[in-house]
């Protein structure tokens, strides 16, 4: 059996207590994308000053909604959710009786990855089967897509490629770190940008993240130094966009 289980993300269960209370809306007051929208879709957490705290998948549940996020940071995500919860009567989960799974190749019941057709497909499922989280990985990175703590840091959304990722939207209303965000991208101010570099290539000044056993780096580069050749198609077309 091919390994499709990734067990370095967990579910967390967004769902109402009460007849009255919308889910949908209360996560669309804090995060980066339309909830409203077509689901999943790639969304994130930020601070006031719009940089990243958390990166998710936010997908359909018919008890309201499910965050696809990092496992090792889930219980964290909970709690900072539950703090804007206030009274509304919304229950705040892990829901440990779902996994995600994810494959290159379709699969029955599984979508393509919002952020990235190439990244492969997605579902939900039971926790059973093979890890295929270091596949991902390698998979992931050789696209030069980054993401969680690890490698988003402490950075400004759009300095994450958030626009090419389709993680934010610029038409949905408010959320935490909105005003700096749109004034980003109004301004079309986006000063540095991470890329996934060769290992060997890595400026260990501005590195956020390293793989030796795959030879690879994430680095934070301003993006006048940035090697347009070298970048990912759908990396190369955004920051061309804003020279």
């Amino acid at each position: 059996m091919t390994a499709t289980h990734l067990t370095t993300r967990a579910l967390i269960r967004l769902s109402p207590l009460d007849e009255g209370e919308d889910v949908a809306a209360f996560l669309q007051g804090l995060v980066t994308n339309d909830t409203a929208g077509p689901l999943p879709c790639y969304a994130a957490l930020l601070s006031a000053q719009g940089k990243h705290l958390f990166d998710f998948l936010v997908w359909p549940d018919p008890a309201g909604l499910l965050l696809d996020c990092e496992a090792a940071l889930a219980d964290d995500l909970v709690k900072r959710l539950s703090m804007y919860r206030l009274r509304r009567k919304i229950a705040i989960a892990r829901e440990d009786a779902l996994a995600v799974h994810w494959s290159v190749d379709a699969h029955p019941g599984a979508v393509p990855d919002p952020r990235l057709a190439d990244l492969g497909y997605r579902w939900l499922a039971a926790p059973e089967g093979e890890p295929a989280d270091a596949a991902w990985l390698a998979h992931r990175l050789s696209l030069g897509v980054p993401e969680g703590r690890g490698e988003l840091g402490d950075v400004l959304w759009l300095e994450t490629n958030a626009v090419e990722l389709h993680g934010v939207s610029f038409t949905k209303g408010c959320y935490v770190g909105q005003e700096n965000t749109a004034r980003m991208n109004w301004r079309q101010k986006v000063n540095r940008r991470l890329v996934v570099v060769p290992l060997a290539a890595s400026d260990e000044a501005r590195r956020v993240a390293a793989y030796p056993e795959l030879g690879l780096a994430v680095d934070h580069l301003r993006v006048e130094s940035l090697d347009l050749a070298a970048l990912p198609a759908w990396q190369r077309a955004g920051v061309t966009s804003e020279a």
